[in-house]
This record gives C-alpha cells, sequence and structure tokens, in this order.
C-alpha cells in the first residue's frame, strides 16, 4: 500500500488532498498535515463527506525538519507532497533525506528575507537524492509543472528546434471581493512587484516590473491585457531545451487588482523589511496577508475560467513551425468537484499525477533531483486528460507574438 504525507492545508493542498482520496486505489492511506491541525480536520470532514475515504490529520511545523522526522517515522509514507510555503522547500528535502522517502513540490525555494527564486538551492540537492536512490520533483503544478510538461511534449512530436517561447496565463475568474489573491498573498505579491525578466539570445533581460504589456486573446475568453513577469519554470526550461532563443511568460492583470496593487506598494504595505509598531517587530507584507481573503475561502461562487498554455515556434523538417497548447478551467466546475477554485485546481491536480507516476510509473521514478520536462511528457499529458485539466492544441496558427524576420 502507497501511503502519502501531504504537508500544507491551504487553497492547494486541499486539492491535493481530495484528488489523492478520489484515487485512492493509488494512494492507499493518505494523512495531511499542517501548523494548524484544525485546516487540515476541516478538510478531511470535506473528503469523508464528498467522496467517503478516511484521511488521517496531523500537526507539524515545516520549519523545523526535526518534527517533520518524527511525523515521517510515525507515519512512514512512501513519499511527501510538499504544498506548504516555497521558504519551507530545503528543510522539507532534508527531511525525506534524513527519512528515505520521495520529495515532489509545486514552487522552487525562496528565501524568506530576500524575495528572490530560483531554483540553484534545490538542484543542490541532486547528488545527495541520487546517491540515497530517492526521487525529488520540482515544480510538479501547472506553472511551473504542467507548462514545462506541454513544452517537453511540443518538443518531442512537433519540432526539431524550439526557438520561441512564450507561456501566457489568464484568470478570468470573478470572485466578488474588491482585492484578492488567488494564491498565498505573500508568495504572489512578492512576486509580481519585483523585477521582470525573459530570456533572449543567450542572456537575462530585466524590465521593470509590469513594463511590458499588450492584449492576448485566451480561447473561450476573449483579449485580456497580459504582462511579461519573471517566473521560475523559464530558469528550467531555457537550461534544458538550449535552442530557445526566446522565453517569455505572460499573465493576466485586471486594473482594478494593479491599481490596488500600486496603492499598496505606494504606502509600503508590500515590503518585507520589518517595522517596529508598538514595540513589535511586522513585517508589512505578512500582515496585508492577515487582512487579505484567504485563496481557500474564494472557490464558493467563484465564476468563470482560467486558461493557461504554451506558444512556440520553431522548425522541423526545415520548416517554420508554430504550436499552441492549452488548458482551460472552470471556477465553478472545482468548486463542485473539491470545494476549490480553479487556480488551486490547476495547481494541485498536476502535483497528484506527479505523486502518482512516481508511485506508479517505473519511468518516472528516477533517482536525483528533476524538473517536470526531463521526464517523458507522453504519460502526464494522458493523466491531464483523465484527471480534471484536458488539454487542447493547434498546429501552425497566427501567434499573437513578433518574432525577428
Amino acid at each position: 500500500m502507497n501511503k502519502v504525507l501531504i504537508i500544507g492545508a491551504g487553497g492547494v493542498g486541499s486539492v491535493v488532498a481530495h484528488k489523492c482520496a478520489m484515487n485512492n486505489d493509488v494512494f492507499g492511506e493518505i494523512m495531511l498535515a499542517s501548523r494548524t491541525k484544525a485546516k487540515c480536520d476541516k478538510i478531511a470532514a470535506e473528503i469523508r463527506e464528498m467522496h467517503g475515504v478516511e484521511i488521517k490529520t496531523a500537526q507539524v511545523d515545516a520549519d523545523i525538519v526535526a518534527e517533520t522526522v518524527i511525523l515521517i517515522k510515525q507515519f512512514q509514507p512512501k513519499m511527501l507532497i510538499n504544498v506548504a510555503l516555497p521558504y519551507q522547500d530545503l528543510t522539507l528535502m532534508e527531511a525525506c533525506l534524513a527519512t528515505g522517502i520521495h520529495y515532489l513540490d509545486t514552487a522552487n525555494y525562496e528565501p524568506k528575507d530576500v524575495a528572490k527564486f530560483e531554483y540553484s538551492w534545490q538542484w543542490a540537492y541532486q547528488e545527495r537524492f541520487k546517491e540515497a536512490g530517492l526521487m525529488a520533483l520540482l515544480g510538479c503544478g501547472f506553472d511551473p509543472g504542467v507548462t514545462q510538461v506541454f513544452t517537453a511534449y511540443a518538443n518531442k512530436h512537433y519540432f526539431d528546434e524550439m526557438h520561441y517561447l512564450d507561456i501566457i496565463d489568464c484568470n478570468a475568474g470573478d470572485h466578488g471581493k474588491a482585492f484578492a489573491t488567488n494564491f498565498n498573498p505573500e508568495i504572489n505579491i512578492r512576486e509580481i512587484t519585483q523585477p521582470g525578466r525573459y530570456w533572449e539570445n543567450g542572456e537575462w533581460v530585466e524590465i521593470e516590473a509590469m513594463s511590458i504589456h499588450k492584449p492576448i486573446d485566451y480561447p473561450g475568453i476573449g483579449p485580456k491585457e497580459s504582462y511579461v513577469l519573471y517566473h521560475e519554470e523559464l530558469e528550467s526550461l531555457v537550461k534544458h531545451f538550449p535552442t530557445l532563443k526566446r522565453a517569455r511568460f505572460w499573465m493576466t492583470f485586471g486594473q482594478a487588482y494593479i491599481t490596488h496593487l500600486n496603492v499598496l506598494e505606494n504606502v509600503g504595505m508590500t515590503s518585507i523589511a520589518p517595522i517596529n509598531f508598538k514595540g513589535i517587530d511586522i513585517v508589512p507584507l505578512e500582515f496585508l496577508k492577515a487582512v487579505l481573503p484567504a485563496p481557500d475561502t474564494l472557490g464558493e461562487n467563484y465564476s468563470g475560467q482560467t486558461s493557461i498554455g504554451c506558444q512556440i515556434k520553431g522548425i522541423q523538417n526545415g520548416e517554420e513551425k508554430t504550436y499552441y497548447v492549452w488548458n482551460n478551467c472552470d471556477h465553478a466546475e472545482t468548486y463542485r468537484e473539491v470545494r476549490g477554485q480553479a487556480v488551486s485546481y490547476t495547481t494541485g491536480v498536476p502535483a497528484m499525477i506527479g505523486a502518482m507516476l512516481m508511485l506508479t510509473n517505473p519511468e518516472w521514478m528516477q533517482p536525483g533531483v528533476w524538473n517536470t520536462e526531463q521526464l517523458n511528457p507522453d504519460p502526464f499529458m494522458e493523466k491531464l486528460n483523465e484527471h480534471g485539466l484536458p488539454w487542447h492544441e493547434k498546429v501552425n496558427v497566427e501567434l499573437p507574438h513578433e518574432y525577428p524576420a
């Protein structure tokens, strides 16, 4: 029997727990753990009511390796799915090495005191995991995660060389709140307020945050203003697909969201530098997170869709070729299925699929530290269609980007 330990009981953790329970022929025994056990218990009750499956719950502080080690030794899972905070990636990887279990996460490590995320810290674990005969699968959400699988699938089936990659991410949903983030506010705001970056001609080009934007037409949604951000999968993709001449990541934001963000930034509420307030050091962004709606509360009455995909131009058999692959996900449908909104769903389902493939497909269980695009994309693409994230593709269509002559 495969036992799995899920750490993190936010919106994504809830989706992962639901989807693992819905596939308990693979995940025979499930434990959901978090710093706040009551959140785990609430999710466990929903799963019992909706799917008739019992899961275990526990309290753990993922910042403390020893606590996680004790929990792992008690439960004895085969693998750990980390859907806690990116700050905790390294402590959880250490706990897995200490106890001899496999590891998967959905976002790469970043230090808590610096708004900077990159894979170097986790890639440095390659030899330790390989020597231990353990696998660590990094960034197995949607973006990062599925977007890299999409790119690998395109490279395998449609191109001899990929030259231009644009990852486009649209959330056209309406949650009815004046201002809220669809995943952890602290991580989300840190991500979009730092300078943008994209890859071009063998080097990173840095731009002022949100300074490059244009409308992009999303299937079933229509045109939405989209902004170039730096996103972690770019670092991995340009490393593993060196023929790429340019790689960019685009994300949509409504004007009301940007106005709120600008005001918050201008008054210092997005700062991660501690300030002293009545004798207590507080981080403004952490306080802001505390007063904003929690992402896992946004699902009910959330309407509209997300649309995330990869638009690629390259060469096959000496001919220029374009390829577009994407998924659209409906907020209301995901709430009915797992009590979660589509942004959490599109991250949580791929995490479950990655764990499923690690446990059942020998081709996907490889010792060492891996990104999703390094493994055979075909089984993952099949599972997306089976587990709620069907994808669509178009070949040789006009793409909404400029390319050098």
